[in-house]
């Protein structure tokens, strides 16, 4: 490219990625989230690096940190103008730094060849931010201050062109220019090539930070894995309380019955309730008793003989007698036969089994865990489960809470099968997007962590390698729910007249709205009210007036 440079291309494309959720409290910039900073903030955290690590030090933590910001945005106009002429696409850099209010960047000259990826380039800054905040606190310099930008230019030009690019003031506004000047060429072009390289690489106090932060990290992973139960992770209060009262089951060899929606991983419990018992050791052994047809249930759970009916060629041992000496995981067991049933209270009573065809009993020593989605209690009065089994399994239940209402563990868990399911596909990412996060605690979670994981599988799977998951490729067809689009006006109408036609009142239909958003958002007055499409404050306001006599 010739160092003749057209005009900076409109940003109109760039701007449409600024968006700002006011009553959220959320910028975001694309997938990223921004924040909106006062220069004098800026000013002090300046102040304080300065003053706390000295000022070499302070620069090459700015220029790293800007440094950093400019690769993830070389990223973002390789995406945003990927079909473009490679100057308006290079232009994305410049122009997120003036959308950003950090500086206004006017190309001088500019001579890239992308296949020997050469580069040269010569910039002008104005109304850099970083010299008037260090000339406020500071005066005059006698060198260049603008250190975070410098490292923005060379981070977003190295990833751009995929060739080490460093950058350099020539003249600074801090040092009494009236405009900042910046050259930027290949790092062996420049003859002080080594001075400038080590503000980009971690000096001692980094080093010690690094070592503070392996520190944290082992730290981190001690205590996830005392809040760990396989697959699953967390940290919220009612997570740490199922886990409290399986720890307390654990030494024990009392029956425990596991409650909770589909999705909501009871059978991962119920494995870290075996690895947390004395039976560890031993054989843990799960039965789902909704996928084994009810006239083969008895045979998988009991064992069989041979010639005890039609096919039985051969005596096997059932799963009871596989599980011995530790742990048999019932999932759905309230899909159980009522011959089944009555097997296993016996089973539970005696410690002793019969396989079918055979008049010996066995001894087995194994400790029950069941779980079903299923309210027992309502199956006992329909004749459909045994009150005395019921009683048998109910000695010590567990309530499994939905991921709705655990909704501070879903980044973490997010990050867990991210980890998990890239190293099944074979990916390298870099993580969720800040706004494919958001949307992931704004979800309401029907399917639990068992759509979790779906969810985050699939992104991986749209996921370029070695970039982020984003938004579109967690919800590729639609929204979620909590956020998906409102019904058309014909769906409206046809709504409106049905409503009418049963006499439904305003105020009833507000009233069930309103409750019906809260109960999907989880009791969370915010994430209700951006469902029914208000304010905060003014569902606050309606919920109160409510609840007023």
């Amino acid at each position: 490219m010739s160092n003749e440079l057209p005009d900076l291309p409109a940003l109109d494309d760039l701007q449409e990625l600024l968006r700002f959720e006011p009553e959220e409290g959320r910028i975001w910039l694309a997938e990223e989230r921004m924040v909106l900073l006062r220069s004098s903030e800026l000013q002090a955290l300046r102040k304080e690096m300065i003053e706390s690590l000295g000022i070499d030090r302070a620069k090459g933590l700015l220029i790293r940190m800007g440094y950093i910001a400019g690769q993830r945005d070389a990223d973002t106009a390789r995406r945003l103008r990927p079909d473009a002429p490679m100057f308006e696409t290079f232009s994305v850099g410049p122009q997120s730094h003036m959308m950003t209010g950090q500086v206004k960047v006017v190309p001088v000259s500019m001579d890239v060849d992308e296949t020997s990826k050469t580069f040269h380039g010569v910039f002008e800054w104005q109304h850099s931010f970083e010299a008037e905040i260090f000339l406020a606190e500071y005066g005059v310099s006698y060198e260049p201050v603008c250190w975070s930008q410098i490292g923005y230019a060379s981070g977003f030009t190295t990833r751009f062109t995929g060739r080490q690019i460093l950058f350099r003031e020539l003249g600074c506004m801090g040092c009494g220019e009236k405009v900042c000047r910046i050259e930027g060429r290949p790092v062996e072009e420049w003859d002080d090539a080594e001075e400038l390289l080590r503000y980009y690489r971690p000096d001692r106090i980094a080093d010690q930070l690094f070592t503070l932060q392996s520190q944290v990290t082992a730290l981190r992973e001690n205590l996830t894995a005392e809040q760990s139960f396989g697959d699953l992770v967390g940290c919220s209060a009612k997570f740490l309380k199922v886990r409290e009262l399986l720890a307390r089951a654990a030494e024990s060899k009392v029956t425990v019955l596991l409650l909770g929606e589909t999705g909501v991983g009871k059978d991962m419990f119920a494995k870290a309730l075996h690895q947390g018992s004395p039976r560890r050791d031993k054989p843990f052994i799960a039965v789902n008793c909704a996928a084994i047809p009810a006239d083969l249930i008895e045979a998988e759970l009991f064992g069989v003989e041979k010639g005890a009916y039609t096919g039985a060629d051969q005596s096997r041992p059932g799963r009871f007698e596989r599980a011995h000496g530790g742990t048999l995981f019932l999932d759905e067991v309230g899909e159980l036969s009522p011959q089944a049933q009555a097997a296993l209270l016996r089973v539970l009573q005696e410690s002793e089994l019969e396989r079918l065809g055979d008049t010996r009993t066995r001894k087995v020593d194994v400790r029950l865990v069941a779980a079903t989605n299923e309210d027992l209690e309502e199956a006992v009065r329909q004749g459909r489960f045994r009150a005395d089994l019921l009683y048998r399994l109910n000695v010590y239940s567990v309530t499994v809470p939905a991921l709705r209402e655990r909704i501070d563990d879903v980044p973490e868990l997010a990050r867990h099968f991210v980890d998990k399911y890239s190293s099944l596909h074979g990916k390298i990412l870099r993580g969720i997007t800040d706004r494919a996060m958001a949307m992931l605690r704004d979800y309401h979670w029907p399917g639990n962590i068992r759509e979790l994981g779906n969810i985050i599988e699939r992104g991986i799977i749209l996921a370029d390698n070695g970039g982020q998951i984003e938004a579109s490729h967690l919800f590729p067809q639609a929204m979620p729910s909590s956020v998906s689009e409102a019904p058309n006006e014909a769906e409206l109408n046809q709504l409106a007249e049905r409503l009418l036609e049963q006499g439904c009142e305003l105020s009833a239909l507000e009233q069930v709205l309103i409750d019906r958003a809260m109960e999907r958002a989880g009791g969370n007055i915010s994430r209700a009210a951006k469902l029914l499409g208000l304010t905060r404050a003014t569902l606050d306001y309606r919920l109160k007036k409510r609840a007023s006599p």
